[in-house]
């Protein structure tokens, strides 16, 4: 498989504030794909499954033939909207579970979150397409973050596998570069997109190169 340079998420909570979120989060997923994005994760960290599960199949009709969506967390959501892949986490169903869930015809991609140089280590051999490392930076995204790890994290991460990773937690135009040259596949961004999205991707894919 191959990441493209900039991983967009979409966190509903952003979205909280419209009168229909569900569609506030399409008209920007529609900004998002006209400003070159070409994979987009859906993150829902709330309890209301029927609204996540409304967002990922607009959002499935939204991104058909334009790009891989994929869904945080939740490998049943990711099957019911016939979604592209599932993104775990620490806590979440093992990748091995998940992989037994998705049919083999789809070949749903499966992405799995580490903290640490021990975590990326042991994701390396587990069944997932990529791994995400984080947070490089600072967030505001995560109630509860993890222990922010800097460049210099996401360049031990490197070390420890081949898999393609994913570089998340605080990433903005201005320090996006940095994590690339140190060896992140893709970066992943929700905060700096917020604003006029389809200039701020075509910023990110302009520096990312």
């Amino acid at each position: 498989m191959t990441l493209p340079p900039l991983y967009p998420i979409i966190d509903l909570s952003c979205f909280d504030g419209h009168t229909d979120p569900v569609l506030a989060v399409c008209r920007f997923a529609e900004q998002l794909l006209a400003g070159g994005a070409t994979l987009i994760q859906l993150r829902d960290k709330s309890s209301n499954a029927r609204r996540f599960l409304s967002c990922a199949r607009e959002l499935r009709r939204v991104t058909a033939k334009k790009a891989k969506l994929i869904i945080n967390d939740r490998a049943d959501l990711c099957l019911a909207a016939a979604a592209d892949g599932v993104h775990l986490g620490q806590e979440d169903l093992s990748p091995a579970a998940a992989r037994s869930i998705l049919p083999a015809e789809q070949q749903g991609w499966i992405g799995y979150s580490t903290h640490n140089r021990e975590q990326v280590q042991e994701a390396d051999s587990m069944p997932v397409d990529y791994i995400a490392v984080g947070p490089v930076f600072s967030t505001s995204s995560k109630r509860n973050p993890e222990t922010i790890i800097g460049v210099e994290g996401v360049r031990a991460a490197r070390a420890a596998t081949r898999k393609p990773l994913v570089a998340i937690g605080g990433i903005t135009r201005e320090n996006c570069l940095q994590v690339r040259e140190v060896g992140a596949d893709s970066v992943a961004v929700i905060s700096d997109l917020l604003e006029s999205p389809a200039k701020a991707v075509e910023a990110f894919l302009r520096i990312l190169g």
